[in-house]
């Protein structure tokens, strides 16, 4: 009788460990979907911002930008980009802030954006992190 309670609670430890390792990568998943700071954006209108820029002013939205060209820098004020979406390869203007000067940009290098439309109807990066 004491061979037959052996493999139940063989199979009870093994079930134990399986749901640990499932919990734990579910919990993986859940933590980086409730973290992520743009989960709640919309993505950026490209389209609908070049064609009437006041209608998105004061919004922020998700961008997934591409980096085209850097128009330069300017101390105190921030580094003036040049980003491509895929969603519409027409290149749009936007200011990264000194704040976020320690991003290196390269051309062809793609990053994931919270984008503000400003008076005037200049883009600026709230924050900014490589895809």
């Amino acid at each position: 009788m004491s061979g037959g309670k052996k493999p139940t609670v063989l199979i009870w430890i093994g079930a134990a460990i399986l749901f640990l390792i499932i919990g734990s990568i579910g919990g993986y998943f859940l933590t980086s979907y409730l973290t992520n700071p743009y989960r709640t954006l919309e993505a950026f209108p490209v389209e609908k911002y070049l064609d009437d820029y006041r209608s998105l002013a004061g919004s922020r939205f998700k961008g997934e930008l591409r980096v085209e060209a850097d128009l330069g820098w300017k101390e105190g004020v921030g580094r003036l980009m040049l980003f491509s979406t895929p969603s519409d390869s027409r290149p749009v203007a936007v200011m990264i802030p000194a704040g976020l000067a320690s991003i290196y940009f390269t051309k062809g290098q793609t990053y994931l954006a919270e984008l503000e439309v400003k008076e005037g109807g200049l883009i600026y990066a709230n924050s900014c992190q490589k895809e």
